[in-house]
């Protein structure tokens, strides 16, 4: 199979969909590999390295997407690159298709297969390749929401942990999933009070067990919700229905209850994100907004502010499955794979994950009749 890896374009995305060792891999499994030319270098790897495995290095991305059997990216392709979709083409990256309308329809009159890093489910119900980059995103929404609470950034002027005799900054968690287990981690770590809320009451008991009371848990429902948000000096939103459209949990009269100079930062905004005063994704380039008195940070792409730490772990965690598609092919992959499988969301024009056609009305197909 020829595997493609095109530079991505999203704006301050650094990240690789594959490093040189996973290049290797592929080829030492019998494939090329194509690379678009400095489609690492913002993540620490060169042309070079990647030549030295054997990698093809490409000037021009439409080479790239027109050779590939399947393109390896890192986030859902945008608009320029719908035209370099065909038949038959396996694009395998985070799509989050929930809450890409264009993007959906783009797939479908292509006839490519689109599978999702972020849907691919264990029979635990984990996510694998969703994993580290919430881990990632988790402890980068602390440590940017740190940043914002400083006063030449606009926020309270408030330090996370305090000094003796003044208390530390109050962190608001919503969600005690990956995202939200990563952020409560860094924040204890920071000395800062936190308070975490889900609907798993199993879940919370665990947490409190493992931070021996170090943290604050509450139920997720409307009323906590509005009494503890308004607390908040940083509210971090990890709330996560896998393939889904994320809830606006966090609703503006809550917003509005919360001081001056306090800081949000949504980890969901990727699938349309939990908070109601946040109606699209903010920049690397301009993170933040303003609104109702509360610094607002929602980037699509957190992890990309590391990439070199991101695209190792990412991966470490894609190519198991990238080498079981390029060596089986897509159709006997998805049949040995039941998490795979679950990973299909557009094949050969159909919607074949539930949660994406629910999120607009149309057709659902079990992918099971495609294979």
């Amino acid at each position: 199979m020829i595997i493609g890896v095109p530079k991505e374009l999203k704006p301050q995305e650094n990240r690789v969909a594959l490093t040189p060792a996973g290049a290797d891999a592929l080829i030492r499994a019998g494939h090329r590999v194509l690379l678009e030319t400095n489609a690492g270098y913002e993540s620490g790897f060169d042309d070079k390295s990647y030549m030295e495995q054997g990698v093809e290095i490409k000037e021009d991305p439409a080479d790239v997407w027109k050779e590939a059997d399947m393109i390896l990216k890192v986030k859902a392709p945008l608009k320029s690159e719908y035209a370099y979709f065909k038949e038959g083409l396996v694009i395998f990256t985070y799509f989050h298709l929930a809450n890409e309308p264009e993007l959906t329809k783009a797939l479908m009159d292509s006839k490519a297969i689109a599978i999702a890093y972020e849907t691919v489910e264990l029979p635990n119900r984990s996510l694998p390749l969703l994993t580290p980059m919430s881990e990632v995103g988790g402890r980068m929404a602390v440590q940017q929401g740190a940043i914002y609470l400083d006063k030449i950034h606009g926020g309270k002027g408030k330090l996370m942990d305090g000094v003796p005799g003044v208390p530390p900054a109050h962190v608001v968690i919503v969600g005690a999933g990956v995202v939200g287990t990563a952020a409560l981690r860094r924040a204890v770590g920071l000395g800062a009070r936190v308070t975490v809320l889900d609907i798993n009451i199993d879940r919370l008991t665990y947490l409190n067990e493992v931070f021996l009371g170090k943290i604050e848990t509450l139920y997720s429902n409307n009323y906590n919700l509005a009494q503890i948000v308004k607390t908040a000096d940083l509210l971090i939103g990890a709330v996560l229905i896998p393939g889904s459209k994320t809830p606006k949990l966090i609703t503006e009269d809550m917003v509005k209850e919360m001081e001056p100079g306090s800081v949000i930062v949504d980890v969901a905004i990727d699938q349309g994100g939990c908070v109601a005063t946040i109606d699209k994704p903010t920049t690397h380039e301009n993170p933040t907004f303003v609104k109702h008195g509360v610094i607002h940070y929602a980037v699509g792409n957190i992890p990309g502010a590391v990439p070199q730490t991101s695209t190792l772990a990412l991966t470490n965690v894609t190519l198991p499955y990238a080498l079981k598609l390029a060596n089986l092919g897509w159709k006997r992959a998805l049949q040995e794979d039941s998490a795979l499988k679950k990973g299909a969301n557009v094949v050969q024009g159909k919607i074949t994950y539930p949660a994406v056609s629910k999120a607009f009305n149309l057709d659902y197909t079990n992918i099971d009749s495609l294979l």
